[in-house]
């Protein structure tokens, strides 16, 4: 299998979502994918060590998808070797009462990595211009200042809300979080597929809920979303990439690998270097301990 290059799945200003596929199945079996995620995900845990005792940087690690895309999954496969401690997921659902009370990037801030350590958003800030833009009568829920119904929200508040999630990511970059941004694109078909898969396997009936149904009907409304989302925030910096997620196992691997790949041009991350007294007498401690 040839390497895999994150410009491939990269996206720009100019994105386009049909340009994007979301099953590369012909070009990647997926037996294939599975097999070499196993030595990837050890690769990236043994940098994941690394990063800690570095200790000047953090990962983030962003995944975004319609319902059934394969987020949990994706998460529980590509960092099983990880020690636990050093990989912090957080899940972002319905706003609380006390996340209400702040702004919306405010739950999402406080949810950040610590230094030497990757976190894993699933589900991110970018809920605040899908979900919210979809359904735009739960921006209410914020109390927003001048803004008392649907129709007062001003034309430019969407483009508002994009250059304020550029300036939030663009000070986390700035400060040493290593970003990465993932949509994982799912078909519409594939999505049907797994919907009737939870409904005819008991144990996974409790994944599903009618509101997955009425959901699925706004298909093409999300994905315009998605498209005008990545467009606008996709900087250099920070760019997004788009993961064909029709194939679980390809899906996996694709990300794994970016992650790797792209980690692993930081050529200063690395174990720190002893203290010149301890390397001086380090045969001493050596001897002190074996004649114990």
């Amino acid at each position: 299998m040839k390497p895999v290059l994150a410009a491939q799945f990269k996206t720009d200003k100019n994105f386009k979502l049909k340009n994007y596929p979301s099953d590369i199945s012909s070009r990647i079996k997926a037996t294939d994918a599975k097999e070499r995620l196993k030595e990837v995900r050890k690769e990236l845990a043994a940098f994941q060590e690394k990063l800690y005792a570095h200790n000047r940087y953090s990962v983030l690690v962003c995944l975004q998808g319609m319902d059934t895309a394969g987020k949990d999954s994706l998460i529980r496969e590509v960092f099983e070797a990880f020690n636990v401690r050093g990989v912090v997921v957080s899940s972002f659902k319905t706003p609380s009462a006390l996340e209400l009370q702040h702004d919306y990037l405010w739950r999402h801030a406080i949810a950040l990595p610590e230094k030497g350590k990757f976190g894993v958003f699933n589900r991110t800030h970018y809920e605040n211009v899908l979900v919210t833009r979809v359904h735009p009568e739960y921006l209410l829920n914020e109390k927003i200042p001048g803004i008392e119904n649907v129709k007062d929200l001003p034309k430019d508040f969407w483009e508002k809300r994009f250059g304020q999630i550029n300036h939030f990511e663009e000070q986390l970059v700035e400060n040493g979080t290593l970003l990465f941004k993932f949509f994982l694109n799912l078909s519409k078909k594939e999505q049907k597929f797994r919907l009737l898969r939870r409904l005819e396997k008991e144990k996974h009936q409790w994944k599903f809920s009618p509101g997955d149904l009425a959901e699925r009907q706004l298909w093409t409304r999300y994905m315009d979303c998605y498209e005008e989302a990545i467009r606008h925030t996709s900087p250099p910096r920070a760019p997004w990439y788009v993961i064909p997620a029709d194939d679980k196992d390809i899906c996996r691997y694709l990300v794994a690998s970016i992650l790797l790949e792209q980690l692993t041009t930081y050529k200063d991350i690395a174990y720190p270097k002893p203290e010149k007294a301890i390397k001086e007498h380090i045969r001493q401690y050596k001897q002190q301990l074996e004649q114990e």
